[in-house]
């Protein structure tokens, strides 16, 4: 009886590493699998993080180009308002009432649509000189020292758009 259970020894033995063997496969392989599975998550993660930076951009970039689209728009009916300016100004002194109250009926209902749209009118005349809002064309002895570095006259009206310059305003300094 002996015989047979030292003969099952080596038998058990074998099952026991052939059970070992087979149990260090499976964990090699879970893990093989585990590894995967984190470098696949981690992948899909990138994915949805460039994905979602790529929307982004392209909604930034449409609302951009609209934009865009308005300034240039915009910019393109400022000659017309310079022009309705200096009709203003040549109508003053005449006699033509009808005429002069056409005209500011045009300028006032094409400024009122551009103010709905975000255009400002840049004030000039009696401020400070200030190069992030005027141009100075060029400089003319200050009637007083109160008015020196402060513009005199505006040649040419300046306008922003939704807080952004669109155009200079032209105007003449006091030095």
């Amino acid at each position: 009886m002996e015989e047979k259970e030292v003969k099952e020894q080596p038998a058990q033995q074998a099952e026991k590493a052939k059970t070992k063997k087979k149990d260090n496969n499976l964990q090699k392989k879970i893990d093989e699998l585990s590894d995967k599975l984190s470098r696949e998550h981690d992948d899909y993660l990138r994915l949805m993080a460039e994905f979602d930076t790529y929307r982004r951009r392209t909604a930034e970039e449409k609302l951009s180009l609209v934009s865009s689209a308005a300034a240039d728009t915009i910019k393109g009916l400022l000659p017309v308002l310079d022009d309705c300016e200096s009709a203003l100004k040549i109508l003053e002194g005449s006699s033509d009432a009808a005429a002069r109250e056409g005209t500011l009926l045009i300028y006032n209902k094409l400024m009122e649509y551009l103010k709905t749209r975000g255009l400002t009118v840049i004030e000039a005349k009696g401020q400070k000189f200030d190069t992030d809002y005027h141009e100075a064309l060029t400089q003319v002895p200050a009637p007083s020292e109160d008015l020196k570095g402060t513009v005199i006259d505006v040649f040419q009206t300046g306008y922003m758009l939704n807080g952004k310059i669109l155009r200079y305003a032209k105007v003449i300094v006091g030095a």
